[in-house]
């Protein structure tokens, strides 16, 4: 898994466009649809053979979040806006008020999980392989992508976010915390983090 969300400036050298709202290249690209980083996808893995990146499962994901611990947050039982990019005039369990950004944050600026992995909490929420489903059950258990929409006939093929972004509370920056957008939703709180494929 890349250890920030994809960047302004990658997905500009890539794309030959950058359709964020926040304007940096060491800013997350927002404003992309699931369907557009599919596009990203293919194009960077054609132009560069045996790369195979892809989006993380939403059970990857979560894994990479958490980085081995079992708190609501990988950095423990709470956060602070120092820690992590949310809107910190409304904290998690009592915690104190604090800083609300209003906007993204450059990749990587904030402190890193215990596996190095830079904002997976907050930022911008971050596209997922998977159709959501309402719950787990009958959801694989080896790890990969649940993209069987059948077995989701209340959802469609509504797409799994994960993470939280720099415009909502505490409590949706959890590492437990699962939302979902259209394929095709588009908004500056949504970008994307690569995840490698090995075979």
């Amino acid at each position: 898994m890349f250890d920030t969300a994809c960047t302004q400036g990658l997905w500009q050298a890539v794309m030959g466009k950058n359709p964020s709202h926040f304007q940096s290249p060491d800013l997350p690209v927002e404003q992309l649809s699931w369907d557009d980083v599919q596009g990203f996808l293919a194009r960077i893995n054609a132009q560069i053979p045996g790369l195979a990146l892809s989006l993380p499962s939403e059970a990857q994901w979560e894994y990479a979040c958490r980085a081995g611990t079992t708190t609501p947050f990988s950095f423990g039982g709470n956060i602070t806006p120092e820690q992590v990019n949310y809107d910190g005039t409304f904290p998690y369990a009592n915690g104190p008020k604090g800083l609300y950004r209003q906007k993204t944050v450059p990749v990587a600026s904030l402190p890193p999980n215990p596996w190095g992995l830079f904002e997976m909490h907050g930022n911008v929420f971050e596209w997922c392989e998977d159709v959501w489903h309402d719950s787990y059950q009958q959801a694989p258990t080896d790890g990969r992508a649940w993209i069987d929409a059948q077995s989701a006939p209340h959802s469609g093929v509504v797409r799994v976010v994960r993470g939280g972004s720099w415009i909502v509370v505490a409590r949706d920056v959890r590492a437990a915390y699962r939302d979902a957008f259209s394929p095709d939703d588009r908004y500056h709180l949504i970008g994307f983090r690569c995840s490698r494929v090995h075979s």
